[in-house]
């Protein structure tokens, strides 16, 4: 760590300068820099280095490709599994995506287990798939009336049911 600091102390600004102008992304340049320090503890360059800065240069270089391929894989994952689970992680926060997604599948299950089999069908077509009452209406095979009587009766109960929980 000793070696890490002098470095730093004495090739700080060299660093920075090199971080910022090939991380292309200001907000990323502080982590990098603190990333490279700590690689810089761990992988010390040896003591026969002639050109300092020429192997800090190379090593910033590695951080940061290593840095990006680290957020890419981290980026693909995420892409994957939102495409398992049949969700769209086009937005810049694909975690959020994902979570919501998960939280309403688990509300909509939920729904299943609380309702009567016709209530949880209505509200899922509804609200889950975005039916309309007619879309409803003919994919459980009733009338419109019966279909927004099933989904306001469902919706009622959920309130009902969410309300009293909040209580407690």
């Amino acid at each position: 760590m000793h070696l890490a600091a002098e470095i730093f102390s004495k090739y700080g600004d060299f660093i920075r300068g090199v971080i910022r102008y090939k991380a292309g992304d200001e907000g990323n340049v502080d982590d990098l820099f603190q990333n490279f320090f700590i690689s810089l503890v761990y992988r010390p360059p040896c003591e026969n280095v002639k050109n300092i800065k020429g192997y800090l240069y190379r090593a910033i270089i590695n951080d940061i490709i290593d840095s990006r391929r680290r957020v890419e894989r981290y980026q693909n994952r995420m892409h994957n599994y939102a495409e398992y689970i049949n969700c769209s992680a086009a937005e810049d926060e694909p975690e959020k995506v994902l979570i919501e997604t998960e939280e309403m599948n688990k509300m909509f299950r939920c729904i299943e287990t609380q309702l009567q089999h016709y209530e949880a069908k209505a509200v899922i077509l509804r609200y889950k798939k975005n039916y309309k009452i007619k879309e409803v209406a003919k994919s459980l095979d009733i009338n419109n009336i019966a279909a927004w009587r099933y989904i306001s009766t469902g919706v009622r109960k959920i309130r009902r049911f969410l309300g009293e929980d909040l209580l407690q």
